[in-house]
C-alpha cells in the first residue's frame, strides 16, 4: 500500500470516528443553524466570546456573542423575553461585564 493510500485510509477512519463521537450527525447539523443571542446561560453550544472554551460558558442569559444550533430557518423568529429575538449573526447586546 502507498503512504498516498494509507493516509487517505486514516484519515477516512479519523473522519468516521469523530462522527460517531459527535453528539449530533452530519445529516442532524446540516438541518440546523447557528442562531446567536438565544441561549439561557451556561447552556450555549459554542462561542461565548474571547477567553471561553466554547459550549456551556456563556455566563449571561441570551448572551449575544453566544449561539445555539435550532432547525433551519427558525432562529430569526424566535421571541424572547423584553422584545430580544435570535440572529444569524453574533449580537453586542448582553455581554458579560
Amino acid at each position: 500500500m502507498s503512504k498516498k493510500m494509507l493516509s487517505a485510509a486514516l484519515l477516512a477512519t479519523a473522519v468516521t470516528a469523530a462522527v460517531a463521537g459527535a453528539n449530533i450527525t452530519v445529516a442532524e447539523a446540516a438541518s440546523k443553524e447557528k442562531c446567536y443571542g438565544v441561549s439561557l446561560a451556561g447552556e450555549n453550544d459554542c462561542k461565548a466570546g474571547a477567553g471561553t472554551t466554547c459550549a456551556g460558558t456563556s455566563t449571561v442569559d441570551y448572551q449575544g456573542n453566544a449561539w445555539t444550533l435550532v432547525p433551519t430557518g427558525t432562529c430569526e423568529g424566535m421571541e424572547l423575553t423584553e422584545g430580544r429575538k435570535g440572529s444569524l449573526t453574533e449580537l453586542k447586546r448582553d455581554l458579560p461585564k
